[in-house]
């Protein structure tokens, strides 16, 4: 992590000399009572595919079942010093839980722990940053990191009572740091937002020019790894990446298709998606979002082997 001394904005991600070597990683997912749409084996399954899908050593993986979350921990104290163990025991540099928590919850829980922490947001996020190839969509993967970023400035910072822009009383307070890097944060969404929409403009022009040619667009859809790549793969001839991860695919991708019976049509395949996907980051599903609202005919696509796959229709 960055040295708040040197009065550096707080970092999230880890370093480079970090990402070297895999991350050893325990994953954490609560069960709450009540109804459950998905299985504890499913629920923790899916979680550490996504642990994985950054690739992140796995040592230690469980499900936790939880009455009522704790305000200053998320977890009860009996939990949260059995986990210290567990932890310290085997190394564990980053801690995932499968649900969103609170910054405040993030930073007891990193200095209960030592080690980082990630919740569900942030570890979509990371795989969202690894998988983003176009400019459109490593925009909007930059934009929903900050915002998730923005709120979480609320770290340890020994300089804090070192007001910048001010001497003694005259001129009011100056600016904390943790107000400058917000500033600096809020600046940069600003611009991503500007760009953003420059792209916009230029994607509504392609896809409006796609509509004077007589071909219907055919959209895959479905749940992250369930095989749409490789689909379109086949279909196509395309080489786009196919791979056993969870969100393997993020931006879409377009090619035509001559069906047996001599009709052409425009294949697109998306990215997939994933039960209990926080709301704001939708925004950086806008380009798949837009592919399949302008398809003539939406294609779901269902693992077989799936135990029950209404849950994902």
């Amino acid at each position: 992590m960055s040295d708040s001394e040197n009065g550096k904005s707080e970092k999230l991600q880890w370093t480079a000399e970090e990402d070297q070597k895999p991350e050893r990683a325990i994953v954490l997912v609560p069960e709450f009572q009540g109804h459950q749409d998905r299985s504890r084996e499913a629920r923790l399954e899916e979680a550490v595919g996504l642990a994985r899908a950054i690739s992140l050593e796995v040592v230690d993986a469980g499900v936790i079942p939880i009455r009522t979350i704790k305000p200053s921990t998320f977890f009860g104290s009996g939990k949260v010093d059995e986990i210290t163990g567990i932890i310290k025991s085997s190394e564990i540099g980053l801690a995932i839980i499968d649900h969103p928590i609170s910054p405040k919850q993030q930073q007891n829980l990193e200095e209960a722990w030592h080690c980082k922490v990630l919740d569900r947001t942030g570890l979509i996020l990371e795989i969202f940053g690894a998988r983003a190839q176009t400019k459109e969509g490593t925009l909007q993967v930059e934009l929903a990191h900050l915002n998730y970023q923005k709120g979480r400035l609320v770290r340890t910072w020994t300089h804090l009572e070192r007001q910048r822009g001010a001497l003694g009383f005259v001129g009011g307070l100056g600016e904390t740091q943790i107000e400058a890097d917000r500033r600096l944060i809020q600046e940069r969404i600003n611009k991503l937002e500007r760009d953003l929409a420059k792209v916009k403009k230029t994607r509504d022009l392609h896809r409006s020019k796609r509509k004077k040619v007589p071909h219907p667009v055919v959209a895959l859809v479905g749940y992250t790894n369930a095989g749409k790549s490789t689909l379109f793969n086949l279909l196509t001839g395309a080489n786009v990446m196919a791979k056993d991860l969870l969100f393997a695919t993020l931006d879409p991708t377009l090619r035509q298709l001559n069906l047996p019976q001599g009709t052409r049509v425009i294949l697109s395949d998306t990215v997939g998606f994933v039960s209990n996907l926080p709301t704001h980051l939708v925004a950086a599903f806008r380009a798949t979002l837009e592919e399949v609202i302008e398809a003539e005919l939406i294609l779901h696509v269902i693992p077989i082997l799936l135990q029950n796959p209404n849950v994902l229709v």
